[in-house]
């Protein structure tokens, strides 16, 4: 950690851009969420699961790996599958190469609820985050946010 004795306050600018990004980032996904269990068995957090699964090879992933992707604990992980399996959405498998490690496989039926779901999931993005920023720059705000949070 950095000597936090010499610091310098936030900016008005800064502050502020730290607190809208925050706002974002609490109230974007329940936003989504709402509009994807209006309309489906599942939520934002759900669909990008199968999202992840789905671009995966084999349409399977470590549970850590997936749990990293999506921003959960492992633990988040375990629920958010656990709740995809009991729809039959997803499968949970043994690692072939790791004993203590599970996969989550995306199931034919998690295909077809992915494919019915895009569109709900699509609408919101439009609604929600692009509809807002007509005029801006989306790639250099790609950008910007990618250093952030690299891929």
């Amino acid at each position: 950690m950095s000597d936090v004795t010499n610091i310098e306050p936030l900016h008005r600018d800064e502050e502020a851009f730290l607190r809208a990004l925050g706002r974002v980032m609490a109230l974007l996904p329940r936003t989504v969420d709402a509009d994807m269990v209006e309309d489906h068995p599942i939520s934002g957090t759900e669909y990008m699961v199968l999202v992840h699964l789905s671009e995966a090879p084999h349409h399977k992933m470590r549970m850590s790996e997936l749990a990293g992707m999506c921003g959960l604990s492992l633990s988040g992980m375990t629920r958010v599958v656990g709740r995809l399996t009991a729809q039959s959405l997803v499968l949970r498998e043994k690692c072939p190469d790791d004993g203590r490690a599970w996969l989550a496989v995306l199931t034919d039926s998690g295909w077809a609820q992915l494919r019915q779901a895009w569109p709900t999931n699509l609408a919101s993005a439009r609604r929600h985050v692009f509809s807002l920023l007509e005029g801006c720059d989306i790639a250099a705000a790609a950008k910007v946010l990618e250093r952030i949070a690299p891929s």
